[in-house]
């Protein structure tokens, strides 16, 4: 059975009192209760002002709710169906759109505000859809997370080498927006030159905490794959297990023919399955530098986005333990054997 918030906090206010009976002193039962001294003094003093019947809750008085508690609980259930299924163009829940269900099927009239304060209650937040391909074999993915990897892991252990994720991803003079404080009825404006003139990077993340990255000014290619292998050899100095994703430019002429003329004896790449971009925890780099190191951040040109670009991933190396957090964020675990 549920314990409303009324009486768990009466509980504790009785519990203070019963306390100071056995001789406690003040400190120590805010101690206890994890209260302040000050919750605690003002109990003792409604006590000794007004008796034990001071600290008995109160019921709420108020109006009685239009919804029964076994409808709210029901809301969640209803919604999950999905807009569409109630005659909304696009899989898109407003508080606008929801009181206009809640009238639907019980009709009960609600002001979209308390919807809202509904939701909350519901522990429903607006949040943004995460888009995925139709083309995922999540069952392939998900065996890939708790077999795959395990099975690389283990690979590269035995065979003594480091597990590389790479991914590529394009820096613009647009920045990323994001919501920033300001006077009400200001909206804040960033001057950017419109272009979409940009810088190509290709990165690469490992478990330690490693992050080693490769920016050019042109579109990237087989050929700065190969030059990116080779440049990731020499800062680690050990053979690697690569991991990416079918990209063209993994799979062109250039890197099979370093493949073929050596490469294989230093470098083992392993593909991510198609249409998996959340396997890669190299995305959390590219989300990071983008969002929060150069949110807001405009550029004149693409040496100021370059030298800008730079100063984040210096301050991202020197963050070890943000770069870990990425493989958690998708979802890959590390196996203790």
């Amino acid at each position: 059975m549920k314990i409303s918030s009324t009486a768990w906090k009466e509980s504790r206010r009785l519990q203070a009192l019963a306390l100071q009976k056995k001789g406690w002193k003040q400190t120590q039962i805010a101690e206890a209760l994890s209260v302040t001294d000050g919750a605690v003094s003002q109990w003792f003093h409604l006590v000794d002002h007004r008796g034990t019947r001071a600290l008995l809750a109160r019921p709420h008085t108020g109006r009685v709710p239009e919804l029964t508690r076994e409808q709210k609980s029901l809301i969640p259930d209803l919604l999950s169906h999905g807009a569409e299924a109630y005659g909304f163009r696009g899989n898109v829940w407003t508080a606008a759109r929801i009181a206009k269900v809640i009238e639907l099927e019980w009709s009960v009239c609600y002001h979209q505000s308390h919807v809202a304060r509904l939701l909350k209650e519901l522990q429903w937040t607006p949040q943004l859809p995460i888009v995925r391909a139709t083309q995922r074999d999540e069952d392939a993915i998900a065996l890939w997370r708790t077999e795959k990897w395990i099975e690389l892991q283990k690979q590269a252990r035995l065979e003594h080498k480091t597990l590389v994720f790479v991914d590529e991803s394009g820096f613009y003079l647009l920045p990323a927006r994001v919501r920033t404080y300001a006077p009400r009825g200001k909206t804040p404006t960033l001057r950017v030159f419109e272009t979409r003139d940009h810088l190509s990077v290709m990165s690469a993340i490992t478990p330690q905490g490693w992050l080693f990255t490769m920016v050019r000014d042109d579109s990237l290619t087989s050929v700065q794959s190969v030059h990116f292998l080779k440049h990731l050899l020499t800062q680690l100095d050990r053979k690697l297990l690569v991991i990416w994703d079918g990209s063209p430019i993994h799979r062109g002429k250039e890197v099979k023919a370093y493949l073929a003329d050596g490469g294989t004896k230093h470098i083992h790449l392993e593909p991510l399955p198609p249409y998996a971009p959340d396997l890669n925890p190299d995305e959390g780099v590219w989300s990071h530098l983008k969002c929060v190191e150069l949110r807001n951040v405009c550029c004149l040109n693409l040496g100021h986005l370059h030298h800008e670009l730079d100063l984040a991933v210096i301050r991202l190396r020197r963050k070890p333990y943000l770069i870990q957090s990425f493989f958690a964020g998708a979802g890959l675990n590390f196996s203790k054997v």
